[in-house]
């Protein structure tokens, strides 16, 4: 068992009853998520000791957002409290044709406005394996962008494995603003992740492969794969491959490269999609719970896409399965046949 900790932004989720639009709702299905803590609840799920660092307003919601994370056993000692509002997002699920929209009211939040002066970083990392954080922290505001800083400056005194999610937000800011942002922390990566959109806005790669039309074969990523790591010295970069056929049909795979060997694994074929927030996140949990814990990379990467493979038959952005389930379908059990 890995001790994990992950450091972002939890907010409330507002969505709308099933595939329902924004226009025609009178009323929002509540959850709380974000991608940090995402990637805390899974790991926690899977047994590792997750801990989430954080800042939340001291009133009742920023409570319930604690609480939720509680329920799942992550370790919640090194949430903040203060400021004035916890961020909100607003999803309408698409279907078919009609593509999932969001809607963030984020701006101000209590998270965005911390400084690293709130977080004693060298007893939140004592004894810790990983460290995890994603592109969407520093995006939030600079006192955020300072945080991830200096929390990835004590994990590296303390010899402790630094994995990002790339995760670049266009509602949050521009490619110039990401990239003169999110290089300069690469040299504290030890594993990046992402998709081909991610690697491209965020770090200037773009692979030689065409997802939309589903030709995503390794040898259009193995390029930059070697370029990022020649750069930024990554020891693994791993690649998330999605096939959007439609918001409820997908192909998902992924692919892993540790400066040496290149390795691809299997495809799912994913319809219906119930939910696919969050499935990013449940990804990154299972290559960190794979890798942290000792796993070769093939394992680590077979357990992740399954995982997130899981994650999108869920409603809401955490991904609620056992690691027997995930290992189950690692061996080939997708028939979804009733268990009795």
């Amino acid at each position: 068992m890995a001790k994990i900790v992950t450091m972002g932004e939890i907010m409330l989720r507002l969505s709308t009853p099933g595939n329902s639009r924004f226009v025609q709702s009178d009323s929002f299905d509540v959850n709380y998520g974000g991608g940090e803590a995402n990637v805390a609840v899974s790991l926690q799920n899977f047994g590792d000791e997750a801990f989430f660092v954080s800042k939340l307003p001291l009133h009742e919601m920023g409570q319930a957002a604690i609480n939720s994370l509680r329920r799942f056993g992550v370790h919640t000692d090194y949430i903040a409290r203060g400021g004035n509002r916890m961020g909100v997002y607003f999803l309408e699920t698409g279907s078919s044709l009609r593509p999932s929209k969001v809607i963030y009211d984020r701006s101000h939040s209590s998270f965005s406005e911390t400084t690293p002066e709130e977080f004693d970083f060298d007893t939140i990392f004592a004894g810790a394996d990983w460290f995890h954080w994603s592109g969407i922290t520093p995006a939030l505001s600079k006192n955020a962008a300072d945080c991830v800083e200096k929390a990835c400056i004590a994990a590296k005194k303390a010899g402790i494995t630094i994995s990002c999610d790339l995760n670049y937000r266009q509602k949050l800011w521009s490619v110039k603003e990401a990239q003169k942002v999110m290089c300069p922390l690469m040299k504290y990566v030890d594993v990046c992740i992402g998709n081909e959109e991610d690697a491209e806005k965020c770090l200037g790669f773009r692979p030689e492969a065409d997802v939309e039309s589903g030709k995503t074969e390794a040898e259009g990523y193995k390029s930059i794969f070697l370029n990022m790591v020649k750069k930024f010295g990554f020891k693994y970069v791993v690649g998330t491959l999605r096939e959007s056929f439609s918001a409820s049909h997908n192909g998902w795979k992924a692919m892993i490269y540790d400066g040496k060997e290149f390795y691809m694994s299997r495809r799912y074929e994913i319809t219906p999609i119930v939910d696919r927030v969050g499935g990013g996140d449940s990804f990154s949990a299972g290559i960190i719970h794979g890798l942290a814990n000792g796993k070769p990379m093939d394992w680590a990467l077979d357990f992740a896409v399954a995982a997130s493979a899981l994650k999108h038959t869920i409603p809401g952005d955490v991904n609620m399965v056992s690691l027997q389930e995930v290992e189950c379908l690692m061996k080939g059990n997708g028939s979804g046949r009733v268990e009795r």
